[in-house]
């Protein structure tokens, strides 16, 4: 069963613990969370990308 990401990270913004979105979503596993969470802050860090120059 796929869950996405996005959902994952809502319930834990939203201050579900890990047991409370397990038992809500029993084919999750505490490991399905933490790679959630990482993958979001893969997806948020921060980089320098110079700006185009204007003439």
């Amino acid at each position: 069963m796929r869950v996405p990401v996005s959902l994952v990270i809502k319930l834990v913004a939203n201050g579900l613990s890990t047991e409370e979105i397990i038992d809500a979503y029993p084919y999750l596993e505490p490991e399905d969370i933490r790679q959630a969470l990482r993958y979001a802050a893969w997806l948020a860090e921060e980089g320098v990308h110079p700006r185009e120059q204007t003439t």
